[in-house]
């Protein structure tokens, strides 16, 4: 679906949706219910704003990009730390790998590598989740084969017991934060930004911005600043930044936090994103994460850890 710029469909959602002038660059609109804020340079441009909302609540292409890796050959630079409750380093790996794609298989060679504390087990398992989950994202262990990057009718299930449910969940938040994750106890619901309910805790902003050197659609979700006592405690997602290829409306950049705390668990993680382009396709280039979290069967963890892509080819 192509951007149109519907001039009349914009104007009479000004005559028909009773809008408030928030500031002199912002205007606020109440379409079904949902209260959002369009930028003066949206307005202005008479930009297909329904349009590009309901591409924004459907994207997968911010999924599809990660799975785009496993179909790919790329280099990369990896950077894990894991810290103790003063802030001192407890465990760290450093190295650089190389993703190698002959033909429908992938596998990966480990160049260089740097490792501190306890970081891994004797058995060459990690001791932290957080590399476990680093690991699942980024390292290739022996061959594996027959992987695509499609998205289209695909639905994430989460499987598994223990640690690799708990690993399946995080990936979860990564790829889909503001969707309704199940099996999470407490917040399953409380992280979609999209039902009726969300609609009453957070604002929503659409704007025309410039990103890494050209213009883009930029897309804001935070909490709203009147929310009461009990209502705050339906928070998990802090803030969402989101910047949007006005073309193809895919994501080429998003930054991120969520927190919450429950008798069973608690965590404070935030995420940072960018995107690249290879032979057309949609890919990550840089990854940043912090993160601070406990479930009560583990120990906690404070980490945090950078990837950093490259070098990327269509392999063999």
């Amino acid at each position: 679906m192509h951007i149109k710029n519907h001039i009349l469909g914009l104007l009479l959602a000004i005559l028909f949706s009773s809008p408030i002038i928030v500031s002199a660059q912002d205007t606020a609109f109440k379409d079904n219910g949902v209260s959002f804020t369009l930028a003066e340079a949206i307005v202005r441009n008479h930009f297909d704003y329904k349009a590009i909302l309901q591409r924004i609540k459907e994207d997968t292409s911010f999924y599809k990009a990660f799975k785009t890796l496993r179909t790919i050959g790329y280099s990369s630079f990896n950077h894990i730390e894991m810290k103790d409750k003063d802030g001192k380093m407890q465990a760290s790996l450093d190295s650089k790998t190389r993703q190698n794609h002959i033909g429908d298989c992938r596998t990966m060679d480990v160049l260089e590598e740097k490792v501190t504390g306890d970081l891994r087990k004797k058995d060459g398992s990690y001791n932290y989740m957080t590399p476990s989950l680093y690991a699942s994202l980024f390292f290739t262990k022996g061959q594996i084969c027959g992987e695509t990057n499609i998205v289209a009718g695909k639905k994430r299930v989460i499987t598994g017991s223990g640690m690799e449910k708990a690993k399946e969940q995080l990936k979860m938040l990564f790829f889909n934060p503001g969707k309704k994750i199940k099996g999470i106890p407490f917040i399953g619901d409380k992280l979609d930004l999209y039902d009726e309910a969300a609609h009453e805790l957070y604002d929503y902003k659409l704007d025309y911005v410039e990103y890494q050197g050209q213009l883009v659609y930029m897309f804001e979700v935070k909490p709203k600043e009147d929310l009461g006592f009990f209502a705050k405690n339906d928070i998990v997602v802090d803030q969402m930044t989101t910047w949007f290829n006005p073309k193809t409306l895919e994501v080429l950049g998003r930054n991120y936090s969520l927190s919450y705390k429950a008798g069973v668990y608690d965590f404070n993680v935030a995420m940072e994103v960018e995107m690249t382009y290879f032979n057309g396709q949609l890919v990550p280039k840089t990854l940043r994460y912090k993160g601070n979290w406990d479930v009560i069967t583990q120990k906690r963890e404070r980490g945090l850890f950078t990837a950093t892509l490259y070098d990327f080819n269509k392999g063999q």
